[in-house]
């Protein structure tokens, strides 16, 4: 099954890779969550989960997702609604934005084998139409 170029709701196995790649360190990572609901969730064949709205659908991944993120040290550090895509290409509008703080990358990279949390991405999944998660590091001085 091929990737939907307009759609990014997993990683690509470069992207995953080249994550994987970098040289492991021990500061904290934000991560940028911009999400994009389906009106209604889209469950696989045998999921066996109830017809739901995908923001429903999320908050069933999210629940889980929060008790994972603290368990390996994490925490959010900011949730809201976006009120407008001031910059950004045509179309490209989001529902919400979540910024997540981790310890450092092995402990995300913990908590994305967890159990528990593997079982819970298939709301993550069935939610959303798109998204983009982005991996930030403090830096000091300007940008540049």
């Amino acid at each position: 099954m091929g990737r939907d170029p307009e759609r990014s709701v997993e990683p690509s196995p470069e992207r995953l890779q080249a994550f994987l790649a970098e040289p492991a360190g021990d500061a904290p990572l934000v991560m940028i969550n911009l999400l994009r609901y389906r009106e209604r969730a889209q469950y696989p064949p045998g999921a066996g989960a109830d017809p739901c709205s995908g923001r429903e659908a999320y908050q069933r991944y999210a629940a889980v997702a929060l008790q994972k993120v603290t368990s390996v040290g994490g925490r959010i550090v900011w949730m809201g609604r976006v009120a407008a895509s001031v910059i950004a290409p045509e179309g490209e509008d989001w529902h919400d934005a979540v910024l997540v703080e981790y310890p450092s990358r092995k402990a995300f990279l913990a908590m994305l084998a967890l159990p528990d949390y593997q079982a819970a991405v298939v709301h993550r999944t069935a939610a959303l139409a798109d998204s983009r998660l982005i991996a930030t590091r403090a830096q000091t001085g300007p940008p540049g």
